[in-house]
């Protein structure tokens, strides 16, 4: 029995072509199915035969093949056409290509809108260097960079496939190629291979260095306020992990390419880690388990995306403007309402604003910062009406440059034709922190 149980062990591990730095079958007996396809993916993914799978390799090849045979596989269409690219460097040209994989949604009004969820498939390849005398290949293995997302964009697509019937906006899976190369996958997608239907993406979910814990789960929305409120509502479900937001972008990645096009995009992400961009970045150091947690958080994410109202690249920016009727604009009135017998807006701040705004606590605990525009009206009696966020930061900032907007003092009214008359106008409350001796500052404002 011995014998048959340590034949078995042998053939598995020449099956798979792994050494022992990466898995040991015997491990995988109480593996949930899930956890058990996360390894076979990141296995395969961060395998010595992918030779660190660098831009137009052979590994980056066979990485791009695997993704595609395992997407028909879970159920999805895998679009063939324009995923092959070609960047020039120097003399010399490499080739890569993205991966593009379709999920249809069912609702006929909106399947012809798409939420891309994204994931680079290239690392770092390999290189020599000199240890003790001797010449050595290095090979950057990329498990946690980036074979877990490529793992978790695979798990992901199989999950909502088997629920597509619940799903109205359609789905792309893309794995970008080249993505180390100044994100050249994704740009190709965006400005060549699917540079017609650009308008028609709601947004994009990237998927980036997912495999360990000790920096817990993170999300980075670039403060996009619809992104955050859809997070901050997913906290009232029962999930087995919930995603912090961090206002420091962890990595630069692919999303950055969609935020040129003005796309909402989100970057899901374990954060920053010793052996980034290293060879000792290897399937050892991957927490499979904690992946599956995150896989449940994430599809409960994209569904919600796929479902719920788009989101706004710039928040409620974007939504139209309605001046009430018989409201003039500021700069259209005769006499321009004035504020402590100046008509200049700068001594409303000046004088109002940045003398009694507070920063709000959460905000500085957290580092967030920006600038919150606010739309008011000054009625014909001087009153401050009206008060709301035309584009915000955070909802704490947004809340108090509204709440010190609405405090202020009457004005004197604007005039125009002669008569008094309601003005519209617009000021932007900047909040910013510059750490100086312990202490912050606000639009130059210093507070401890």
């Amino acid at each position: 029995m011995m014998k048959r149980l340590l034949s078995l062990v042998a053939a598995l591990m020449v099956a798979t072509g792994l050494d022992a730095q990466f898995r040991t079958p015997l491990e995988d007996l109480d593996d949930s199915e899930t956890v058990r396809a996360f390894k076979e993916h990141v296995a395969y993914l961060a395998g010595a035969q992918m030779e660190g799978r660098k831009a137009g390799s052979e590994g980056e090849k066979m990485a791009a093949d695997y993704l595609s045979a395992k997407l028909k596989e879970y159920g999805v269409d895998v679009l063939t056409s324009s995923s092959e690219f070609k960047i020039a460097q120097g003399a010399d040209t490499l080739t890569s290509r993205n991966v593009i994989g379709l999920l249809q949604g069912w609702d006929k009004s909106m399947n012809g809108r798409y939420i891309v969820v994204g994931a680079r498939m290239d690392n770092l390849g390999m290189d020599r260097l000199t240890v003790d005398g001797e010449v050595v290949n290095r090979t950057y293995y990329g498990a946690n960079g980036n074979a877990s997302g490529m793992a978790m964009l695979l798990e992901l697509a199989q999950k909502l496939s088997y629920a597509r019937t619940l799903l109205r906006r359609s789905i792309l899976f893309v794995g970008f190629g080249s993505s180390c190369e100044s994100f050249a996958g994704s740009w190709y997608f965006l400005n060549r291979a699917f540079s017609s239907d650009v308008e028609y993406i709601d947004a994009m979910v990237n998927l980036d260095m997912l495999g360990l814990e000790q920096n817990g789960f993170q999300v980075y929305t670039a403060s996009n306020q619809d992104l955050n409120a859809l997070v901050q509502s997913l906290q009232g479900e029962l999930l087995p992990i919930q995603a912090q937001i961090t206002h420091q972008e962890p990595y630069a990645g692919d999303h950055i390419v969609f935020y040129s096009k003005e796309i909402p995009s989100v970057l899901f992400t374990t954060g920053r880690y010793p052996e980034h961009g290293t060879g000792r970045d290897t399937y050892s150091i991957v927490n499979f388990e904690g992946m599956e947690k995150e896989l449940e958080y994430i599809f409960s994410y994209v569904q919600h995306l796929a479902n719920g109202p788009r989101p706004l690249f710039r928040g409620r920016s974007e939504s139209k403007k309605e001046t009430p009727v018989g409201t003039y604009a500021f700069s259209d009135v005769d006499v321009k309402p004035m504020f402590l017998n100046s008509q200049d807006p700068r001594t409303f701040m000046e004088r109002w604003v940045y003398r009694y705004v507070k920063y709000p606590k959460y905000a500085l605990d957290n580092g967030i910062q920006g600038t919150v525009l606010v739309d008011f009206i000054i009625d014909e009696k001087g009153e401050v009406t009206d008060v709301k966020v035309s584009r915000g930061v955070h909802e704490s900032l947004d809340e108090e440059a509204v709440r010190v907007v609405s405090a202020s003092p009457k004005w004197r009214p604007g005039r125009h034709r002669g008569k008094r008359t309601k003005v519209a106008l617009t000021v932007a409350v900047e909040f910013r922190l510059t750490k100086e001796k312990g202490r912050f500052g606000i639009n130059g404002k210093t507070i401890k």
